[in-house]
């Protein structure tokens, strides 16, 4: 009785050990882009780039898990961190970092830094490397951007509760509240999303947040369908459409992305080509400033974890910021930027 005893406990122990044993991933990714931007402005030309630069897109290194505290509660954890493996900035930035519980009946929750609920419903875009830009609204300093609509953020303070599943209904809802530290303003911040998914090729979202990525609210709608779920046509379809409403802003933020994807199958490895096209009117809230992008690309598996990437894209804008000298009032004009890119990217 005693041995069986010893060996329950020994049996449990080894169990508990393994589960809060944490995971250790990330991803290297390092491009090779050739970058040719302009920006003209009211007296001419002010901006005016033309070289190869190599580039580190997304990397990150982090460790996750998760340990049960009952027979239907476990701690969850994750500490995420981006690096520039180019060399570019020095350090570590966090990304997703978060201590939560969840629980069978109640859901997940996660407290910490993380992506706010628009990104719940994000599974249209397919662009990589350079081109997975959604977000930048304006041009930082003396450099001349790709600019598009505002975009999900990793908001700090914040607690995220994802719903548990109620009879089996195709639908995960997900709420998210932030503290008002985290905004600069008075107001706290809020969101909710639902993803419609029955597994049968065809998904749907929906997300709304207010003071969480812009001083203002955002309300977001998304659909995709994989075509080869109902016709001999292997293609995945996607689109996006959002409006943001800044808060002192002239004019409502508007833009949709439509996307596309195909697997190849004349390789000896899994293959894919990718098209995408972003339209945002009136960006960050101002009147008639505009922008238009279209990027093409493809992706190569040499292994589930090694990617060779190659992509090529233009963005216009019409009417934007570019203030590198920090005047008082930021001369406005029109940019146009062309990338094409190669690069490798590793997961572990």
């Amino acid at each position: 009785m005693k041995k069986l005893l010893l060996a329950t406990a020994i049996a449990a122990l080894s169990v508990s050990a393994a589960n809060a044993a944490p995971t250790i991933y990330g991803k290297a990714f390092l491009a090779a882009d050739y970058v040719n931007a302009e920006f003209d402005g009211p007296n001419g030309s002010m901006y005016d780039e033309d070289t190869i630069e190599i580039n580190s897109h997304a990397s990150r290194i982090g460790l996750k898990g998760s340990e049960a505290m009952t027979a239907n509660t476990d701690v969850i954890y994750q500490l995420e961190y981006g690096t520039s493996i180019d060399g570019d900035s020095n350090g570590f930035k966090n990304r997703d970092t978060f201590l939560g519980v969840k629980n069978k009946q109640f859901g997940e929750f996660r407290v910490g830094k993380n992506q706010s609920s628009l990104a719940r419903i994000d599974n249209v875009v397919v662009n990589q490397g350079y081109w997975d830009n959604l977000g930048q609204t304006q041009n930082e300093k003396e450099v001349v951007s790709a600019l598009n609509m505002a975009d999900s953020n990793r908001i700090p303070s914040s607690i995220i509760w994802t719903a548990p599943k109620y009879n089996n209904l195709p639908l995960e809802i997900s709420a998210m509240y932030s503290s008002d530290d985290a905004n600069g303003n008075d107001n706290t911040g809020f969101g909710v999303a639902a993803l419609f998914d029955q597994g049968t090729g065809f998904t749907a979202g929906l997300a709304y947040d207010k003071d969480q990525n812009i001083r203002g609210d955002i309300i977001r709608g998304t659909a995709t369908v994989d075509l080869g779920k109902y016709i001999a046509a292997p293609v995945r379809l996607g689109a996006l459409y959002q409006v943001a409403d800044y808060d002192g802003g002239e004019s409502k933020e508007k833009g949709f992305v439509i996307s596309g994807e195909m697997p190849l199958a004349n390789f000896a490895r899994p293959a894919s080509l990718y098209a995408q096209y972003n339209n945002t009117s009136n960006l960050n809230g101002v009147d008639d400033s505009d922008s238009n992008q279209i990027v093409v690309g493809g992706k190569y598996f040499y292994k589930d974890n090694i990617i060779a990437h190659a992509y090529a894209g233009m963005n216009k804008a019409d009417n934007v910021g570019y203030n590198p000298t920090e005047l008082e009032v930021s001369p406005r004009g029109d940019a146009e930027v062309l990338v094409i890119g190669t690069g490798l990217e590793y997961k572990f």
